[in-house]
């Protein structure tokens, strides 16, 4: 009988330690979330960050060129296999709109990337030769000549097994790639998404800018859309 009861308040003691130890994390985590993208704030002009419900920084700028850029964390645990991904998005967002189809491709898609846009687009494309599978979807306006220039340039790009998605639109390019990989004791143990990086790379985000602008110079030479320059 004591030996039960004895076993039972360890088991109860136990429980509640690795309670508190879960919290404690949780709260340490929130907490060194919010400084992740204060050095990539050097590489724009008029830089300004936020934070999101979850704590992950939001960094907003602009290019020497002018154009806005937006640099986003995303915490991916939704694909239950794996452990959790943490996804660095890159928007540059083009001054004036242009008539230039919308292209993208999406690598090793599960359906749960509820972050993509590819998944939104409409017609499915045959996407180049790589590595990983590759899901490409347009709005159907690509002629084939534009579809195979971006074509080439998604199978370059994907060469690079960190990049996630790249997006080509009328209005600007994305494009997204691992920054972090979930810890493997946070996520078996305590079902948490902890990513052990003090700062995103400042190189990483300055790569995936230029990546962004290539991206937006492939379709370069299509012609400004009137309506969009008359709004």
């Amino acid at each position: 009988m004591i030996t039960t009861i004895a076993f039972s308040a360890f088991v109860a003691a136990s429980c509640a330690w690795i309670g508190v130890r879960a919290a404690g994390d949780h709260r340490a985590a929130l907490a060194g979330r919010r400084g992740l993208l204060d050095a990539a704030a050097e590489l724009f002009q008029e830089a300004r960050i936020s934070h999101s419900a979850d704590q992950f920084p939001i960094l907003a700028g602009r290019l020497e060129d002018g154009r806005a850029a937006k640099v986003e964390l995303i915490a991916d645990t939704m694909v239950t296999r794996r452990l959790p991904q943490l996804w660095l998005r890159v928007t540059v967002s083009e001054n004036t709109a242009s008539a230039r189809p919308s292209i993208g491709a999406l690598a090793r898609p599960t359906g749960a990337e509820y972050y993509s846009m590819v998944h939104d687009m409409p017609v499915w494309m045959t996407p180049p030769e790589t590595d990983a599978p590759l899901l490409m979807r347009g709005d159907g306006t690509a002629t084939p000549q534009q579809a195979a220039r971006v074509s080439a340039l998604f199978r370059s790009l994907f060469s690079d097994a960190q990049v996630k998605e790249a997006v080509i639109t009328s209005r600007g390019t994305r494009v997204i790639r691992q920054a972090a990989q979930g810890e493997r004791g946070a996520h078996l143990l305590l079902r948490q998404a902890y990513f052990s990086p003090a700062a995103i790379p400042t190189d990483l985000v300055r790569q995936s800018i230029a990546e962004a602008e290539t991206l937006g110079a492939v379709l370069a030479d299509e012609p400004a859309n009137p309506i969009c320059e008359a709004a």
